[in-house]
């Protein structure tokens, strides 16, 4: 279909225009042709005119002679009657005599002579057939008073000229043909290496849409056609590692809620068989079920704050705040844990306070985040280290642990949505994503460089408020 379309507006809109034009100039070319041959013959009349009336004044000057014998002599003796006929008109019925030797008759119509009486410097012109012969005609009146002479008519056959002018036309249609067929051999090739690029991208398109991530366009050409193939190969690229990563996700993510599931479960029956459990266990599994609990409710968390995020309705109650609090506070929380687990967490905490306008719950939920996959990653006797600073109107916050690392290979891609490095860890895969795009919401930046088996370094810096 858009093949046809393009094909179409081609045909209808440049090919079109080109044929008016060229239409337009064989027209324009014949006219001016056929009038250049007829101003030729028109003025090669007049001139023989100018020549035959300045010899009437000078035989009407002469008293030895007759008037009109001179007159019938200078018909009868025409220099160019080969090339045209001469004839001296009496009026509009009397023809006295002409160069061709045939007896004048009465009767004869002269538009030339008529159009001469009226005009004011006493020429007539017509173009037309006299019996089956195309002329051309023109009658200048004679400047001779007092004689029975009144005009002297010029009759030249245009025959001649025509087959002239008719062969200047045809050659001016064989090049506008020969124009016409030049433009639509190069257009089709250029119409061509535009519709068989878009037919192929449209079936390519239709099967990427389709699910078939593996199909590619070959690039043939460096021009706006290729950049297109290109940019739909690198779509087709990046859909096919957006979908195997949300298919990573899934799998992740069904595994992170099957394990706290099957744990409440488990204790669930646990604790509801008979006899009743001894206070021990009881309080063993209940702990166990708020601990399970908890975490997937964070999971859930993320999740919506990540539909909130693609959706655009995630919104931020932006207040004048002191980040310094908000990380202390995130800091604490993880104290105990972090005793816990046999991880040494230190944090020094700055005597400035850092002005930003933003939202404390979302800040505070970002250096949760962080803090979490820091000790998430490490490994016990392993270290994170949270320090502060102030940096030309900037709070930076930074994050260290002596962890597992990131590969090279997976650092590029760790704040894209739903992508889970390869780890046992558990974790979605959204939180850093959803942590970059708050402190992207702040005006700030989150920043990652960590090295596989020596750990990984957070960076986050929040513009300060003036």
């Amino acid at each position: 279909m858009a093949v046809k379309k393009i094909t179409k507006r081609w045909i209808f809109n440049s090919f079109g225009i080109i044929l008016v034009l060229v239409i337009a100039i064989v027209i324009g070319v014949s006219l001016s042709v056929k009038s250049y041959y007829y101003n030729g013959v028109r003025q090669y009349i007049l001139s023989r005119a100018d020549s035959v009336s300045a010899k009437l004044v000078e035989y009407s000057q002469d008293s030895s002679t007759s008037f009109l014998s001179q007159v019938r002599r200078l018909v009868e003796e025409f220099e160019y009657k080969t090339q045209m006929e001469l004839m001296a008109v009496a009026d509009k019925d009397t023809i006295l005599i002409t160069s061709s030797g045939f007896e004048p008759t009465g009767g004869i119509e002269m538009p030339d002579y008529e159009a001469a009486l009226y005009a004011q410097d006493g020429v007539g012109e017509y173009v037309g057939f006299i019996g089956n012969e195309k002329v051309m005609a023109i009658s200048c009146l004679s400047r001779v008073v007092g004689e029975d002479l009144s005009a002297m008519r010029y009759v030249v056959s245009l025959t001649k000229v025509d087959e002239q002018i008719v062969f200047a036309i045809f050659l001016a249609t064989l090049l506008g043909m020969c124009i016409i067929f030049f433009v639509i051999f190069s257009s089709s090739y250029f119409v061509n290496s535009i519709v068989n690029p878009i037919s192929e991208m449209s079936e390519t398109t239709r099967q990427i849409a389709q699910g078939d991530f593996a199909v590619r366009l070959e690039v043939t050409t460096d021009d706006e056609i290729g950049e297109l193939c290109q940019s739909i190969n690198n779509m087709a690229e990046e859909l096919s590692l957006s979908e195997q990563i949300k298919n990573d996700f899934i799998s992740s993510v069904s595994h992170e809620l099957r394990t706290p599931l099957t744990a409440i479960r488990g204790w669930g029956e646990t604790l509801m068989q008979e006899p009743a459990p001894d206070p021990e266990t009881l309080r063993k599994g209940m702990h166990v079920i708020i601990n399970e609990t908890e975490r997937l409710s964070s999971m859930v968390e993320e999740l919506l704050d990540f539909s909130r995020l693609q959706g655009g309705r995630l919104k931020l109650e932006m207040e004048r705040m002191d980040a310094v609090a908000e990380l202390s506070d995130a800091v604490l929380m993880f104290t105990e844990r972090a005793r816990q687990e046999n991880k040494t967490l230190t944090y020094e905490e700055p005597e400035f306070f850092a002005p930003v306008t933003g939202d404390h719950n979302r800040l505070r939920q970002v250096f949760v985040n962080i803090l979490d996959n820091a000790l998430k990653y490490s490994d016990p006797g392993d270290s994170v280290t949270v320090t502060t600073q102030l940096s030309e109107g900037q709070f930076v916050v930074c994050v260290s642990d002596t962890g597992v690392g990131i590969s090279s290979e997976d650092l590029p891609k760790i704040k894209t949505k739903f992508f889970k490095g390869k780890t046992t860890r558990r974790g979605s895969g959204i939180g850093l994503a959803v942590a970059d795009e708050i402190i992207a919401m702040h005006g700030g930046s989150l920043e990652l460089s960590s090295q596989k088996d020596v750990g990984t370094t957070v960076r986050i810096t929040l513009p300060l408020a003036k």
